[in-house]
């Protein structure tokens, strides 16, 4: 099995120069920083204190050989300490390890059932407030081990036997305790230096040493023998099979939850492989079965070990498999130390994890986005009831929250200001819900007036329907009249046609263009489509324009039905005077009085600021004048205007061997050329070159690829790619 299943076969030579520049030194710092926590973790579990170490080393070796997570260590977390420990203390240390390996069974069959995404379905902000409570509990446990006292049944209890614990507090054990809670907090403002060395480790080898050297007994971890003699099969529950199957299926669930969440945490801090979720979710699995056999804790991705992996530099999961190791080295080979630390010293420790679990960040995340609530009762039930019960108060107000805010509609009616007109505005969800609410506000709707309805709903069922619609039409039959605009995606005569749909989100071109491929007549159905969707976003635009027009640019394109230039320009009405015709030529010599007609009007009479000269691939104009244009009135006439064009591509113009370096066939070449010698006529143009002269007028040349809708610029000799920059400062030009 190989510990990097993304290296590609054949470089066992750069896997191994990774392995002993990159992960074995990460491992190494990785190892440092889970030590004291796996020793913390059992400590506040109330499990045997080798039962961190275990699962330490579990967690690394079987995760690290079998995960889909690159770069994710996993182990003994604090996010399960709570429900562990009550786990222990209703069933029994064995019948906890028995339950942990059938958590971690059911781990297996989640994954291998490809459903591990589901688990990252669950309301982040509850997971957020899950952690909070956790570790709320965790600091007020080891609150009163850090007064050297025990910790009680219950966070309730735990808070109010605060005040006595205080008052009987041991001086040798406080003092150890906030020594160690002082180095973690201070640990981030040391030099950069000292901070490579993790500052949980340093905060208990500090605390360890002061404690054999300064006077005072405080009391320490008392391990009973080597970590193998811990090592011991699990029990079979005595009973009560239901408490049973609730605490496997709590475990496998946060324990799941907790290491997705987590993989997708750690993905986003490198640009390595993405996490492979079934296939992580199935080693999990694995490592608690092993665990919970073996006699450890249960184990989950850690997001603190594996920020401090990727920040290590490790490349693969070489590094968690190793950190595994140099657990299980230092368990066997040094376990005397382990008895040298302070119970005080790790409840400093837990206390100061259990406060970092509790996020501000979180909080005003929540307070943002309206879920404040949601967070806190979800953090009160975790600590006062329990982790699972906290769990589903907050998963279930989430879910009416969510609800509420699914199905709210906004409805409001009023008179518009200034004028005798009135304004009902329905937005969002619009169902039988709404009924009562939509009744009172139409009823505030006086007879005979004239009432704009704007429907900005994304759901709308028949009953709403119907009431709207009865209401309209005995509106109007007192002499009234009501006009309808949708903004929103659900139609109103989608309503009358089948069962309710949620209404999809329509873009730029589904709300301008595609009415017009609808109904027997498609002008006359866009246009009432206009009436209905458009025209009041641009009634108070164009009113502005009813004097008269002040348009920055005449735009000279083709006749050809795909070129729609406000669309390609990101222009609105009055923005472009449009002139087209089939092939957007310019005659020379002032040979087309249309088109004389049209720059001279816009120029001397308008003031464009700007003159854009507009062609297009697969232009039917170029494609006629290539195969020879047709002889006789009309069409055969006006191409041989495109004469010069035609010449000059066959001669070998620059624009042509740019279009063609670009991948552009024949025809597309010549209609870029044919843009290039319409530049040369305008420039030549007398009314063109005084306005030029006098006050900067620009003449542009564009050039529209329909197949990808690329804009390319067209000049006289060369064509280009229009960058970021450029169409930044074309949008303003052409605004």
């Amino acid at each position: 099995m190989s510990l990097d299943t993304d290296s590609p076969p054949g470089r066992a030579n750069g896997w191994s120069a990774n392995l002993l520049r990159y992960d074995l030194p990460a491992s190494i710092v990785v190892f440092l920083v889970a030590l004291p926590l796996s020793l913390g973790i059992a400590v506040a579990s109330g499990a045997p204190i080798a039962a961190g170490l275990i699962a330490a080393v579990i967690g690394g070796v079987v995760v690290g050989l079998l995960g889909g997570s690159p770069l994710q260590v996993s182990g003994p977390a604090a996010g399960l300490t709570v429900v562990v420990a009550e786990t222990i203390n209703q069933f029994g240390w064995k019948t906890a390890c028995f339950i942990t390996v059938a958590a971690g069974l059911l781990q297996i069959v989640f994954g291998l059932s490809r459903i591990a995404r589901a688990a990252l379905a669950i309301a982040p902000v509850v997971v957020h407030a899950m952690l909070a409570g956790i570790g709320v509990t965790i600091a007020l446990q080891q609150l009163h081990v850090l007064l050297g006292g025990a910790s009680h049944s219950s966070a309730w209890q735990n808070l109010i036997q605060l005040p006595s614990e205080l008052l009987n507090l041991h001086g040798d054990d406080f003092f150890i305790g906030l020594l160690v809670i002082v180095i973690m907090l201070s640990w981030k403002y040391v030099p950069g230096k000292l901070r490579v060395l993790p500052g949980p480790l340093v905060a208990i080898v500090t605390a360890t040493l002061l404690s054999l050297v300064l006077p005072g007994n405080p009391e320490r971890i008392v391990l009973s023998g080597s970590l193998f003699d811990a090592i011991g099969l699990p029990s079979l529950p005595s009973g009560n099979w239901g408490a049973v199957a609730l605490a496997v299926l709590t475990i496998a669930l946060i324990a799941s939850v907790e290491s997705l969440l987590s993989a997708v945490a750690v993905d986003k801090m490198h640009t390595g492989p993405r996490t492979n979720f079934d296939k992580e979710l199935v080693a999990q699995g694995a490592a608690n079965m092993t665990s919970g056999l073996l006699g450890g804790l249960p184990v989950t991705g850690v997001i603190v070990r594996s920020a401090t992996n990727v920040q290590a530099g490790a490349k693969s999961r070489a590094s968690a498999f190793l950190h595994g190791i140099w657990v299980l080295v230092f368990s066997v080979a040094l376990a005397g130390l382990v008895q040298q630390i302070p119970k005080s010293a790790l409840a400093g420790l837990l206390i100061v994890i259990g406060i970092q679990l509790v996020k501000l960040a979180h909080i005003r995340l929540a307070q943002r986005t309206g879920d404040l609530l949601v967070y806190v009762a979800t953090v009160l039930g975790v600590v006062f009831l329990n982790l699972l019960e906290g769990v589903l108060l907050g998963l279930l107000l989430a879910f009416a929250l969510l609800l509420w805010r699914v199905v709210r509609v906004v409805i409001t009616a009023g008179p518009v200001t200034g004028t005798d007109r009135w304004l009902v505005s329905i937005d969002g969800t619009c169902t039988f819900l709404a009924l009562p609410k939509l009744s009172k506000e139409l009823g505030k709707v006086p007879a005979g007036t004239t009432v704009l309805v704007e429907m900005s709903v994304d759901f709308l069922d028949h009953a709403a329907y119907e009431a709207i619609h009865d209401w309209a039409r005995q509106h109007e039959s007192t002499g009234g009249t009501v006009e309808f605009v949708e903004l929103g995606t659900a139609p109103m005569a989608d309503a009358v046609t089948g069962p309710p749909v949620r209404g999809r989100a329509r873009g730029l071109l589904d709300d301008v263009l595609s009415p017009w491929k609808e109904g027997e007549n498609p002008v006359t159905t866009g246009v009432a489509a206009f009436h209905r969707r458009n025209a009041h976003v641009v009634r108070p635009h164009l009113d502005e324009l009813r004097d008269g027009q002040n348009p920055h640019s005449l735009f000279l394109t083709c006749a050809d039905s795909r070129i729609v230039p406000n669309v390609i320009t990101s222009s609105g009405p009055g923005d472009l005077f449009t002139v087209r015709n089939v092939g957007n030529l310019v005659p020379e010599q002032g040979r087309d009085s249309s088109i004389e007609a049209a720059i001279a009007f816009a120029i001397d009479e308008l003031g464009v600021d700007h003159v854009v000269v507009c062609g297009h691939s697969s232009c039917g104009a170029m494609k006629a004048l290539l195969a020879g244009p047709p002889s006789g009135p009309g069409l055969g006439d006006w191409l041989k205007h495109g004469r010069s064009s035609l010449d000059a591509f066959r001669g070998g113009h620059r624009v042509a061997y740019a279009a063609a370096r670009e991948g552009f066939g024949v025809p597309d070449q010549l209609a870029m050329v044919n843009v290039a010698m319409q530049l040369e006529t305008l420039h030549a143009h007398p009314v063109v070159r005084r306005a030029m002269m006098e006050r900067g007028l620009t003449v542009t040349g564009l050039f529209f690829d329909i197949g990808t809708a690329r804009v390319l610029e067209v000049s006289m000799d060369d064509l280009s790619e229009i960058a970021d920059a450029d169409l930044s400062a074309l949008a303003t030009a052409l605004r």
